[in-house]
């Protein structure tokens, strides 16, 4: 197993780090810090307006990571790549900029319950707003021809499991051939290969610090059609084409939703993140993600006091596992994170993730401890994660004398 610690250098100043963190964010190579911080020491202009030399670099880099990440996804048009500020930003603003013009009452809105929640307020609240119908499925999803806006995540950032996107939008489109299908992208674009126009999606959602690149910066891709369907709700510079004392016209493409001096060095951060992953190749990543995963769940099978929320070993998810245990004895989830953390410095999350539907439905009301993998992980990472789950076990009085012969 290829060693990616190296490209990142959070790991020469702790070098002890287990991070089993990245689904709520993935750490940063070198090559992305380098990048930024060229431009703040060596170009650090405003964009679009300077005609002098840096401004100029500055506005060049700027929107060759427009047309890279146009790539990356495979868009038709680079004109179909919106700046935003990550994620939840992006489906805000299709909320705001799309829905609020485009949905009437009476209208359907269909989300799963699997969804994080910057993929379920939002719709929530706009159907408050407008007097919409939302629906939350479980598994199955129940289009009809009322249905005008899908809302689905790719990857669930709980399950790990991996939506068949393709499959269907195919199929709620032969119901409702116009409904419009919202995709959070957030854990997939870094660790499988992504096609919206393959996938025949209207939006898709990602943000650029779960793919090794900066917080602060994400993107929307917003099909060419519904773009135009829709009306910007924030205003200023940038995207602006006149205006008079009495109106104003705005800039044609995503510049229309970009206003205000935007997250520059950020943005050329993410085009590096790109750069990052293209060159590493997905399907080196995917591999090296794939052994990990089944090792990681593997690992806690054998240590069989712990529950994974989902799937196990399965070729239809990702390195997202979830864990929580019914016996009450065994600590909730933050006691699990608490201890692993302070000491075995092993980093994973603990909670409801941000998606308390799901964790409701499967009736894990106190949440579940979250391991996920990233490209610089391997197996001495998810071998500490063992051993501070069986020291936690000790620790709350329930451990086996089988599982220290086991893991020793």
């Amino acid at each position: 197993m290829k060693n990616y610690k190296k490209l990142f250098p959070i790991f020469k100043n702790n070098p002890t780090l287990h991070y089993l963190d990245s689904a709520a964010t993935s750490l940063k190579p070198q090559v992305v810090l380098d990048k930024m911080m060229d431009y703040y020491q060596n170009y650090s202009a405003n964009i679009h307006r300077g005609l002098y030399p840096i401004s100029e670099k500055a506005t060049t880099e700027y929107e060759q990571v427009r047309n890279k990440v146009a790539k990356f996804i495979g868009a038709k048009f680079e004109g179909e790549i919106i700046f935003t500020g990550g994620t939840t930003a992006s489906i805000n603003m299709v909320a705001r900029s799309w829905g609020e013009n485009n949905l009437v009452k009476g209208d359907e809105i269909v989300v799963t319950v699997a969804e994080h929640h910057s993929n379920f307020v939002p719709w929530q609240q706009l159907a408050k707003r407008k007097s919409l119908k939302l629906r939350v499925t479980s598994y199955e999803l129940e289009i009809t021809k009322n249905t005008k806006l899908l809302a689905i995540n790719h990857v669930s950032n709980v399950l790990g499991t991996v939506n068949n996107i393709k499959e269907i939008i195919k199929k709620a489109r032969e119901i409702n051939p116009n409904i419009c299908v919202v995709v959070d992208g957030a854990q997939a674009v870094a660790h499988m290969p992504v096609n919206v126009t393959d996938l025949d999606c209207d939006f898709y959602a990602f943000s650029g610090h779960k793919m090794y690149g900066p917080t602060g910066v994400g993107v929307l891709y917003a099909k060419a059609n519904r773009q135009l369907e829709m009306k910007p709700d924030n205003f200023g510079g940038g995207m602006i084409k006149e205006v008079t004392t009495e109106t104003s016209t705005w800039a044609e493409g995503p510049e229309k939703f970009e206003a205000g001096t935007p997250p520059i060095g950020e943005v050329i951060g993410l085009g590096a993140a790109v750069d990052f992953i293209n060159e590493i190749g997905m399907k080196n990543i995917m591999a090296h993600e794939k052994e990990l995963t089944d090792y990681l769940i593997e690992s806690i099978l054998k240590y069989g006091r712990i529950k994974i929320l989902g799937l196990g070993i399965s070729d239809n998810r990702l390195g997202v596992v979830s864990m929580y245990s019914d016996d009450k004895q065994m600590g909730t989830s933050h006691d699990f994170s608490d201890i692993l953390g302070r000491k075995f410095n092993v980093a994973v999350r603990a909670g409801h993730h941000c998606a308390m539907p799901l964790h409701t439905k499967f009736g894990v009301e106190t949440g579940t401890t979250r391991a996920s993998i990233g490209i610089y992980n391997d197996k001495n990472d998810i071998d500490e994660l063992i051993k501070g789950l069986i020291y936690a076990k000790d620790i709350f009085n329930c451990i086996e004398e089988g599982d220290k012969k086991f893991y020793g």
